[in-house]
């Protein structure tokens, strides 16, 4: 842990700085004042030096400190005791924060405490894992609503098994200890029907994988749909392309992802989601209703910081899709309401990996962000008067398209954009 400054202390919320006090292995942190429990944590990082001054101590530089009786196993009550304040400080945050798309619903059963309809003590559960912010997560035993039931996962099993969100596991439980609230996972037995051990070693990490430019055109047979015809033909994409359907107000940038995403919804072999941030409560429920499955589903009422991690877990979902070799497309609209860090973040993961699966992103936003293989602008003025497709054929492209159409194909664009400049 980094020393941190008594300024930050000061500005940190006491649930945090019982969380920090619980890793530095403050005894009885939570009587001590905020004032007195700043002291306290300064003076646990300072070392022994201003630990020993602060005692009022002139100890011999050599001298060793004492051991105290059964010092192993107070050492392993005391990291017991560290890692269930972290959980609690963590669960206290949980508290105060809504939880999105889950209708407020408890994670406690039905006696508040987690001890209700959970699972017994050695019994062994499956579910599907759903991610925190702080890192820790639960196994959703009937996903994606939450239930009495669910088990409770640490941050340090998230991290050593390198499971995200949408991962299906196993393993047995223990019942609550003490002052904890949920029943929690022992260890993670299988990992999407897999032994932990294989599924944790099947390869590369996402981000270490190298790209190669898409050359796998998605074919979507949109012969009835002249909007969708066009962009197949004119603006190709395929897997691992990263596309933003660019637009002003009205132009047709969410009809025109959402038609795309009923054409994909037919193709063999890709997972496909959607996640909608921003949007109009009318669109959720167009969404909602057609054959595309909604991950996430936030208002415009939606704060940019909900937003941008709803996005962030399912291109999270995509990209352990891809790692392990499968084609995983993820739908967004739109950009326009995240940070705009977390809007790059989400397009450029989309990428074709070399020698495993692919990971597309289609978003829509009212401008282009740079480093997308293929861009679909939108003329709002064409679209207000009717006429389809609304496709701004100079301002849109595609990047190495002879790729995913051959070198005919690219030449014909070419014609084609010759003839409307």
């Amino acid at each position: 842990m980094s020393v941190l400054e008594r300024s930050a202390l000061a500005d940190s919320p006491l649930a945090d700085l019982h969380a920090i006090a619980g890793e530095l292995g403050i005894d009885g942190f939570r009587r001590l004042r905020k004032d007195d429990l700043i002291d306290a944590i300064v003076a646990r990082q300072g070392g022994g030096a201003e630990s020993g001054a602060r005692r009022g101590g002139d100890a011999d530089e050599g001298e060793r400190p004492k051991r105290r009786r059964g010092g192993r196993n107070r050492n392993r009550d005391r990291d017991r005791d560290r890692d269930r304040d972290r959980d609690e400080a963590a669960d206290e945050r949980r508290e105060r924060e809504p939880r999105g798309g889950k209708g407020g619903k408890s994670d406690k059963g039905e006696n508040g405490n987690g001890k209700g309809k959970g699972p017994k003590e050695g019994e062994v559960v499956s579910g599907v894992v759903e991610l925190l912010g702080n890192g820790s997560g639960f196994v959703r035993l009937d996903p994606p609503e939450a239930s009495d039931g669910d088990v409770y996962v640490s941050a340090a099993q998230v991290r050593r098994c390198e499971l995200v969100d949408g991962d299906e596991v196993s393993g047995p439980v223990r019942a609550p200890r003490r002052s904890e609230r949920y029943p929690s996972l022992v260890r993670v037995d299988t990992i999407n029907g897999k032994p932990a051990d294989e599924a944790g070693s099947e390869g590369a990490k996402f981000d270490d994988l190298a790209a190669a430019y898409p050359s796998e055109r998605f074919a979507l047979g949109a012969e009835d749909d002249a909007t969708v015809k066009a962009i197949e033909w004119l603006t190709p994409f395929g897997r691992g392309s990263r596309v933003s359907i660019v637009g002003g107000p009205r132009a047709g940038k969410t009809e025109a992802l959402r038609r795309i995403g009923e054409h994909l919804a037919k193709l063999d072999g890709i997972e496909l989601s959607v996640v909608l941030t921003g949007a109009r409560p009318e669109e959720i429920g167009e969404w909602k209703a057609g054959p595309v499955d909604v991950a996430a589903a936030l208002t415009l009422a939606a704060s940019a910081d909900a937003q941008s991690q709803a996005l962030e877990r399912a291109i999270d979902n995509g990209k352990r899709i891809a790692a392990r070799g499968g084609d995983a497309v993820v739908l967004v609209d739109s950009l326009d309401g995240l940070h705009p860090a977390a809007a790059r973040k989400a397009l450029a993961a989309a990428r074709n990996l070399a020698d495993a699966g692919s990971l597309t992103v289609i978003a829509t936003a009212e401008e282009q962000l740079g480093g997308e293989t293929t861009v679909v602008v939108l003329d709002a003025e064409v679209a207000a008067t009717g006429r389809f497709p609304a496709l701004d054929l100079l301002a849109s492209g595609t990047l190495r398209p002879e790729l995913l159409i051959g070198e005919s194909g690219a030449k014909a664009i070419a014609a084609v954009r010759a003839e409307a400049a």
